[in-house]
């Protein structure tokens, strides 16, 4: 992922935050000899403090034997993203129709060493500490080994504890055009009102401010 300076996460709280409420992106695994990457669309929960990624796949997902071959992998999440048309982003004193369009979007790359978990127990907590961060209000039964209505589903499942070895982090949202043109943008983002467009709104203030 090409990172211009203007678009680099201002600090890691930055991106922490934004990665905190946006728990859903996509799993990549180098793929065997001859095979093309795996990627794999999943919930997770991060963890700052310790510095990884909680996750679990069923165990007939075709992609652990790659997994256990090379344990380096990627977990990309995307979001706030939204077209802006090219007259939009336009200098100054320059025709509409020779503006240049682009996408804005937020994204966070966590480079990890994965680490499978078969131990049932350590299953059941880190199944039980997915569901608390989606679930905060209750509702469901905890898993338990041995005991209560989840109890014979923990042997379908493996989890993936995500070790992070690296971020990327990029909030792509205008910030080296002219202060006129961001103008221009948020106007129109405002005008148009289209899914992503509020949340590419605030990111463009946020990190202008």
């Amino acid at each position: 992922m090409l990172i211009h300076p203007w678009d680099r996460a201002r600090d890691d709280t930055e991106w922490q935050r934004w990665l905190a409420v946006h728990d859903f992106g996509t799993l990549v695994v180098n793929g065997l000899d001859g095979e093309p990457p795996y990627a794999q669309p999943l919930h997770f929960v991060y963890d700052a403090e310790r510095g990884e990624a909680l996750t679990h796949l069923a165990r007939p997902n075709p992609m652990w034997a790659a997994l256990l071959a090379n344990p380096e992998v990627v977990l990309s999440v995307v979001d706030d993203y939204a077209y802006v048309p090219g007259p939009w982003q336009a200098a100054p004193d320059t025709p509409p129709e020779h503006g240049t369009p682009t996408s804005f979007y937020a994204a966070v790359q966590l480079r990890c060493r994965a680490h499978v978990v078969d131990d049932p127990a350590e299953k059941a907590a880190l199944l039980n500490r997915q569901v608390g961060h989606f679930q905060p209000e209750g509702g469901s039964a905890e898993a338990a080994v041995g005991e209560g209505p989840y109890s014979r589903l923990l042997s379908g499942l493996r989890g993936v504890r995500l070790e992070v070895t690296d971020v990327r982090a990029k909030f792509k949202y205008a910030n080296h055009r002219a202060p006129e043109v961001q103008d221009r943008i948020l106007e129109k983002l405002t005008e148009r009102s289209g899914p992503g467009d509020a949340a590419a709104r605030e990111h463009l203030l946020r990190r202008r401010a």
